[in-house]
């Protein structure tokens, strides 16, 4: 049987993207148009002028990645970017090793791979995709304000661990 690219991606239907994406208010546009996500919850995110941004969940990063749609796919031909983009590979290992997803769910790094957490079976788990989102948000945009090379603050290794929330630093406004 042969795959289809929506073996690798999550059923949008299946999360309030609007509370799951608020902790990215740092990063993100104020308005976002979500173009579909990977299993690891990594958003490919159309802005007005068309062109495509990935949101890159693990590495806490936003980036170009296309002109429009249609370069997109191109890209994705051409380059075999789809392999990378969507983690296609580790997805197999993690449905090899019975990590099916259920609704709602999605694959999650235990450890962020920007303070060392490996691409690997090991390194991940089935995580809630609105509580992951709003996790690695909140994580990414305390790590940001931390030099290269400093140590990490306690307050987000405890997050990571299952702590409690960071208190609200702002009155931002929502996304959508």
């Amino acid at each position: 049987m042969s795959a289809s690219i929506r073996d690798y991606l999550l059923d949008p239907q299946e999360v309030d993207w609007a509370q799951a994406l608020a902790a990215w208010n740092w990063l993100l546009p104020p308005v976002v148009d979500l173009w579909f996500a990977s299993r690891f919850a990594d958003l490919f995110i159309v802005f007005p002028d068309g062109s495509i941004h990935m949101l890159d969940v693990g590495l806490g990063t936003l980036s170009p990645v296309a002109d429009d749609k249609a370069h997109f796919g191109r890209r994705c031909d051409d380059e075999d970017r789809a392999t990378d983009w969507l983690m296609i590979p580790l997805v197999d290992r993690l449905t090899a090793v019975d990590k099916i997803l259920g609704p709602g769910e999605c694959y999650g790094f235990k450890l962020p791979p920007t303070m060392g957490g490996g691409y690997h079976p090991a390194n991940v788990s089935v995580r809630p995709t609105a509580a992951y989102l709003t996790l690695y948000g909140e994580i990414h945009g305390k790590l940001k304000d931390v030099p290269d090379g400093d140590p990490v603050p306690p307050e987000i290794l405890s997050r990571l661990a299952g702590g409690p929330p960071f208190a609200p630093a702002d009155d931002a406004p929502p996304l959508f």
